[in-house]
């Protein structure tokens, strides 16, 4: 499953989400939402006996929950139960709550916004700018952000053009492309950075972001020019768009003195700019 893990807020509170791009659905934490209607001190107890008594009764919308990890208010990714738009429609009308009709009407409206992304990028595009502002960005970081993703999925568009499987196809041209220019498999990078689960381009500082773009640029259009039938002709053409980067990175680092590559993910990095007000 192709997914995407959010937080949406329900007036002011987290409600964990994960959006499945091959069913194009939305995911909901069902203890988030419990624990919303209810004010339950313990959601996960209450989603628990509620879960077994709905079982007794032959509810097939418990039957077919199912669980997916997210993560956890210690930080680790933790399996937990999901529930669909039309499983947590029906789950709602189980637990009395006064906040029953208006959670209804938020959980159509966040289904129709991601509807609304689909048909016009733009609005995708807006929503990720609102939500790296929420976590604390700049605007200089955002702007290289958006455009570091509108080249990625330029590149993966080529790979699809000419056959190449998603996943694993696709990460080992990635790493082959990090590894060139950064002299670090993307697990490498992330190790470097101290990250487990984050996103590693969330976490790469302006300069980063910029060689990388580079990289991926150049890769694509290398691509598009010596159209390559077999992997291994792509793995060579994103060794040939890797080098364009690292030849900038080299030249910038003896220009300034300063290591392109650093451990500084986005905690460090939001420390600076709050440090620098």
């Amino acid at each position: 499953m192709t997914k995407k893990d959010s937080i949406k807020l329900f007036e002011e509170k987290t409600v964990r989400t994960v959006w499945n791009e091959d069913r194009e659905e939305w995911y909901f934490s069902v203890v988030d939402v419990v624990g919303i209607l209810t004010e339950s001190p313990d959601p996960a107890a209450y989603w628990r006996k509620l879960k077994q008594r709905l079982k007794e009764e032959g509810n097939e919308t418990v039957t077919n929950c199912h669980g997916l990890k997210m993560l956890a208010p210690d930080g680790k990714m933790r399996m937990t139960d999901v529930a669909d738009t039309q499983q947590l429609f029906r789950l709602i009308q189980s637990i009395p709550s006064p906040k029953a009709e208006p959670f209804k009407l938020w959980i159509a409206q966040v289904a129709k916004e991601r509807l609304d992304q689909l048909q016009d990028p733009e609005l995708s595009i807006e929503q990720a700018m609102t939500d790296y502002k929420r976590l604390g960005y700049s605007d200089n970081w955002i702007n290289q952000r958006l455009k570091s993703i509108e080249i990625r999925k330029d590149l993966t568009d080529e790979w699809k053009q000419h056959g190449l499987q998603e996943g694993v196809q696709f990460a080992a041209l990635t790493d082959i492309i990090y590894q060139t220019w950064a002299g670090k498999t993307a697990k490498e990078y992330k190790q470097f950075k101290g990250l487990k689960k984050e996103s590693l381009r969330d976490n790469m500082t302006n300069k980063e972001l910029v060689i990388n773009m580079l990289a991926e640029l150049s890769t694509k259009e290398i691509s598009e020019a010596a159209d390559p039938e077999t992997f291994d002709e792509h793995v060579d053409v994103a060794r040939r768009g890797g080098n364009i980067a690292k030849e900038a990175r080299l030249k910038l680092e003896a220009e300034t003195g300063k290591a392109v590559v650093t451990p500084l993910n986005a905690n460090a990095i939001l420390q600076i700019k709050e440090s620098n007000k």
